[in-house]
């Protein structure tokens, strides 16, 4: 054996080490949402929304718990009314809860994270949403209703901070 083919059969003998990822695991951001059980990947959606910011010369977002609380609760609030919320409504709330520069996107019938992002992309307002200068922290959930022409509601908010 030659020197370098060692290392490549070491580098063979270890990827097949690896564990591969079963069949049926699809990236979070092509998960459905639209299951009673489903839960938004907070930190891939964030880890989207920054590099698409990026690109455009801002800075990341980081997940807010008490943003994503608000948004948990809209979203809830959405589907129960099986209808979606006025978002300067939602930026009231968020302006009287002390937030700073808030801004959100309400939506539904989007079933996966990627149809979201990529909806709200082609959209100006909500991109103005996503690509909002002031903003550095986010909160963003979903809610299922399953007998609703929507299914999955939306719900994404940004703020610079907090008063």
């Amino acid at each position: 054996m030659t020197r370098l083919s060692i290392p490549v059969i070491v580098a063979l003998l270890l990827s097949a080490c690896a564990a591969p990822r079963p069949a049926n695991q699809v990236p979070s951001f092509y998960r459905s949402m639209a299951s009673a059980n489903a839960v938004i990947d907070s930190a891939t959606a964030a880890d989207m929304f920054s590099s698409y910011r990026r690109n455009k010369r801002l800075g990341a977002l980081t997940v807010d718990p008490e943003l994503t609380a608000i948004a948990e609760a809209e979203a809830d609030a959405m589907a129960g009314s099986d209808k979606p919320a006025s978002a300067d409504a939602v930026k009231a709330r968020l302006a009287a809860a002390g937030f700073i520069a808030p801004a959100a996107n309400l939506s539904a019938g989007y079933h996966t994270l990627a149809e979201a992002f990529s909806g709200w992309r082609e959209s100006a307002q909500h991109d103005r949403v996503l690509l909002d200068p002031r903003a550095t922290r986010m909160g963003i959930a979903t809610a299922y209703t399953p007998n609703s022409k929507y299914k999955v509601y939306w719900v994404l908010v940004v703020a610079s901070g907090k008063r």
